[in-house]
């Protein structure tokens, strides 16, 4: 797996953990960390990328007397992950017939 697939999946569990629910960004940080261990940077330029591409829509909302960013999966932002998801179904099922035997 090269390390520009390794970034797109890490983008599609960001993408994945926005489906369900709206987070803010040190929310989505610690929770990828946890999993996959990202690093904050990694995950800002993935946010800030994913963004600028139209994936993601932002607004800010007030908590204990300062705002939150929270970060909102798009139409097109759906679609992506759905692509990802996809390239994804195909790797491990390459990867399964190679465990298996076959080629």
């Amino acid at each position: 797996m090269s390390k520009h697939d390794s970034y797109k999946y890490l983008t599609g569990a960001l993408l994945a953990l926005l489906l369900n629910q709206d987070l803010y960004a040190y929310k989505l940080t610690k929770q990828l960390k946890t999993l996959f261990g990202a690093s904050e940077s990694t995950v800002y330029s993935i946010l800030r990328e994913l963004q600028q591409q139209g994936f993601l829509s932002t607004y800010d909302q007030p908590y204990a007397g300062r705002n939150r960013r929270y970060y909102h999966i798009t139409k097109s932002g759906e679609a992506y992950l759905k692509k990802i998801q996809q390239d994804w179904q195909d790797f491990t099922q390459k990867m399964n017939n190679l465990f298996e035997g076959g080629y």
